[in-house]
């Protein structure tokens, strides 16, 4: 273990039973986080706050700080769901109640489906005509693993609702065709994927989607419309760009009035 005690981290010494259930704690954890600030992100868009201002006022307190508070759809991949839904198994094995880690997961699935409803209640009756851009597949970036990711529901989701999906990922793009073939629409680009879309969900932060050229996005979609499942621009200036913007616990953007509206 030398090269690792030269790393100056600390070196713990535990039983096999005490390390396995250390990792399942942490990852636990992590997802807890998680969870909270998605619940906490839909009861601030039903208040009228912003989950963004709230993340940072809580994060502010050293004893809870900024790390895995960050307000979207909900988290996928092979740990966190695995591990969560193992520890619900222990607790039962063990005749104990995992109520804490069953609502964790509860409410990670509900949150894979926000953007679902956001889309079907902007476009109601309308969905089957439209089609529908999305940003990011993989459960997050950097990997092409889209085990339980949340886009996958989406999909899902709009396709049974009769809407067609233009989709680009960096990564996953491969993965993705094996389970859909050709239903959707796969893109290279993400400037492609917006071509004669109706409008732009994204789902994974990838960083190129951080700051992308809004005119080139406004000239593309039909309409400028778009739901960002991870906060990725300010409200604000997507009003001042003219965009329907929806976020995650944020008053949403309204649509911009036409001519006659005025």
């Amino acid at each position: 273990y030398e090269p690792f005690l030269r790393t100056e981290r600390p070196f713990l010494v535990m039983t096999p039973e005490s390390a396995e259930m250390t990792k399942y704690v942490a990852n636990c954890l992590l997802a807890t986080k998680i969870s909270f600030i998605n619940e906490m992100a839909n009861l601030c868009e039903s208040y009228n706050a912003d989950i963004n201002d709230v993340r940072r006022g809580i994060g502010h307190d050293s004893r809870i700080g900024f790390s895995f508070l960050f307000p979207g759809v909900g988290y996928g991949g092979s740990c966190f769901p695995k591990d969560v839904r193992a520890v619900i198994h222990m607790a039962r094995t063990h005749g104990l109640p995992a109520r804490m880690m069953e609502a964790i997961d509860e409410v990670n699935e509900a949150q894979k489906n926000v953007l679902v409803h956001k889309v079907l209640d902007h476009f109601q009756d309308d969905a089957a005509s439209k089609t529908v851009a999305i940003w990011g597949l993989a459960f997050k970036p950097k990997t092409d693993d889209i085990r339980e990711a949340p886009a996958l529901v989406l999909i899902d989701a709009l396709l049974a609702a009769g809407v067609a999906l233009r989709v680009h990922d960096p990564e996953a793009l491969a993965n993705v065709r094996t389970i859909y073939g050709d239903r959707l629409t796969y893109c290279d680009r993400p400037y492609g994927a917006l071509e004669q879309a109706d409008a732009l969900a994204i789902v994974t932060e990838w960083n190129e989607f951080r700051n992308p050229d809004f005119e080139v996005m406004s000239r593309l979609l039909r309409h400028p419309v778009i739901f960002d499942g991870r906060n990725l621009y300010d409200p604000a200036k997507m009003a001042a760009l003219g965009f329907t913007y929806h976020g995650i616990g944020r008053a949403a953007v309204p649509e911009p009035l036409t001519a006659s509206e005025v």
